[in-house]
């Protein structure tokens, strides 16, 4: 049975018995955040006025205008050229509301999914999308796309035209709920220019788009210049009201980030993005901020922060000891490096989602036990008491109860050195570092260690190196991170999979085979409802951070962001935080 959802197809969906009337099912599953008949989302302002140029900075440098292929270093910014099937509302975990795709049908087990597309729909040289492009699309993408994509578009086994405007992608093994979302998300390519011209390949000349910019002007690896598309098919669409008010949009390159900030005090450009704490509390004192033609200001949200962390690589044999693991990081002193380096301003991560619904609170209860006794002898006890939390800031009583692990494990004290009980071997390894701005981090770490008796070297590479080690897993300790959204899916088996854990370049950092994490990890793409994502969400939190398998970092819950005074943004921030696309220019009175 098919049915006809007008504007938006939501990540969870109800069961197939709900479908003898299609606005029956809506109504006992919920409906998205915005009806059939909204005007636009409630985090724009509606009346934006149209006008202005917004400049920012982006570091480091480009050689690529194909914003389609993973070769090269791609311009910021080049997803403003073209639209997707469909598009994200930034207040809800995981919503797509229509933009090419006028509507869609969709099999009750998501087996397969019709686009009908808007037969408004253009690109800038005023030719007509069609399902013909739709379909160069994915097997351009399928081919030459980014890896996880490319799995996932891998998946369908049809692609049937049935028209000039409706398309038809079937599925085949191995899909989950979460497939026809990523297939919803694709940009839609012009067929008739890429015939033309080498998809496969980098490239500095001008793509033809469709999206609400196009590219104005570039300066190879210096700088890129989008201008807004007045005539802009969609700029009526209610995904489109109230966004992409700047006439201009410029993104200047910077080799150093320290010259970035001094361009940027100098009214080079008018927007800028810090992510970096010591300098957002220590640079930024300079005139145009005291008279207040430029404000600063801090934003709470609600996404997951980054999980970074110092990863143990549990295929090295000293630290497939889970009590080993436990002993290193009662010997990070976060207090201290918090403090003296940033300021005091961070929170330390006790969750793979921090900052999150999805992190684990209190004892597991309801669906999130059930899902961890399905695996009781496989985990650690504690996972069913209280969540994980970091450890206390008394450092003694730390130190002391990690020797008492570390003995426990076989390593004992002996001329100054912690060495194995049986072999003799010094506890000694790598921290491998890709940012000269986490040294000190890691060095304090390793002056902790010492007085234990571990010798941990602290070793910094440059990016390429980097990438490469961490692909080949190639390291004993790695300082780095995962990303996580309000809606995490198949990815967290590339994240902690067994099988992941011995394919090269995979995510599985940590090198984590356990049977119970992948079954965890697994069930929540599986997942039909929110409520039980959110707990299984919540019960692979506990299996992974008992697990002890890093050494969590920090993070701050807030966007920094410095602009001009004439820069207006919308009262409501959405959930996951700022939406630039919502802003605008506003000139002083």
């Amino acid at each position: 049975m098919m049915m006809r959802w007008i504007f938006a197809l939501l990540l969870f969906f109800p069961s197939a018995a709900a479908y003898a009337d299609s606005t029956h099912a809506l109504a006992m599953h919920g409906q998205p955040r915005y009806p059939a008949d909204y005007k636009y989302f409630d985090y724009v302002n509606p009346a934006a006025p149209k006008g202005g140029d917004l400049k920012t900075s982006k570091n480091g440098s480009f050689d690529n205008l194909n914003g389609n292929i993973i070769l090269g270093n791609s311009a910021e910014g080049l997803e403003l050229l073209n639209d997707k099937l469909m598009q994200r509302a930034w207040n809800e975990p995981f919503t797509l509301y229509g933009l090419v795709a006028e509507s869609i049908d969709i099999a009750p087990d998501r087996s397969w999914i019709i686009f009908h597309l808007n037969k408004k729909a253009r690109f800038h040289d005023g030719v007509p999308m069609t399902a013909a492009d739709v379909k160069f699309s994915y097997e351009s993408y399928l081919k030459y796309g980014h890896p996880v994509r490319r799995r996932v578009y891998g998946l369908i086994k049809d692609v049937k035209i049935l028209s000039d405007h409706d398309i038809k992608f079937t599925f085949g093994k191995g899909y989950d709920r979460e497939s026809v979302m990523i297939l919803a998300m694709m940009q839609v390519l012009p067929k008739h220019y890429w015939e033309k011209h080498d998809i496969s390949k980098t490239t500095l000349e001008t793509p033809l788009g469709s999206g609400p910019y196009k590219i104005k002007s570039v300066e190879p690896g210096r700088k890129i210049v989008y201008e807004r598309v007045k005539d802009y098919w969609a700029k009526d669409l209610p995904v489109n009201v109230g966004l992409y008010n700047f006439d201009t949009i410029t993104y200047t390159y910077y080799r150093d980030d320290d010259i970035a900030l001094e361009s940027f005090k100098a009214g080079d450009y008018n927007l800028r993005q810090e992510y970096n704490i010591h300098k957002w509390k220590t640079a930024y004192d300079f005139k145009a901020l005291d008279e207040g033609r430029v404000v600063r200001q801090e934003t709470a949200h609600h996404r997951p922060e980054w999980l970074r962390a110092m990863v143990f690589n549990t295929r090295r044999p000293a630290f497939q000891d889970r009590r080993v693991r436990e002993a290193l990081g009662l010997m990070f002193n976060f207090d201290w490096v918090n403090k003296n380096l940033f300021f005091g301003a961070f929170k330390r991560i006790g969750s793979v989602f921090p900052n999150s619904e999805l992190a684990a609170t209190g004892k597991p209860e309801g669906e999130e036990l059930a899902s961890l006794k399905k695996y009781k002898d496989q985990l650690p006890p504690e996972v069913f008491g209280a969540a994980w939390q970091p450890p206390s800031s008394n450092i003694r009583e730390n130190q002391r109860k990690a020797i008492e692990l570390l003995k426990s494990a076989g390593w004992v004290y002996r001329d100054q050195a912690l060495v194995n009980e049986k072999t003799g071997e010094a506890f000694s390894f790598e921290i491998l570092l890709n940012d000269r701005g986490d040294e000190k981090i890691a060095l304090e770490f390793s002056r902790s260690l010492k007085k234990i008796g571990i010798a941990a070297r602290v070793r910094t590479v440059d990016s390429a190196q980097f990438v490469g080690r961490l692909d080949a897993f190639d390291y004993d300790m790695v300082m780095y991170r995962w990303i996580n959204s309000l809606s995490p899916g198949n990815e967290q088996l590339n994240y902690w999979g067994t099988a992941a854990a011995e394919t090269k370049g995979s995510r599985n950092y940590a090198g984590i085979e356990s049977p119970a994490v992948d079954g965890l990890a697994a069930g929540i793409a599986q997942a039909s409802e929110r409520q039980t994502l959110v707990a299984r969400a919540r019960a692979l939190d506990r299996a992974i951070m008992w697990g002890y398998y890093m050494i969590p970092m920090h993070y701050l819950g807030m966007d920094l962001v410095a602009h001009a005074a004439e820069i207006r943004q919308p009262d409501v921030v959405p959930v996951y935080g700022i939406v630039r696309e919502a802003w605008w220019f506003q000139s002083q009175p």
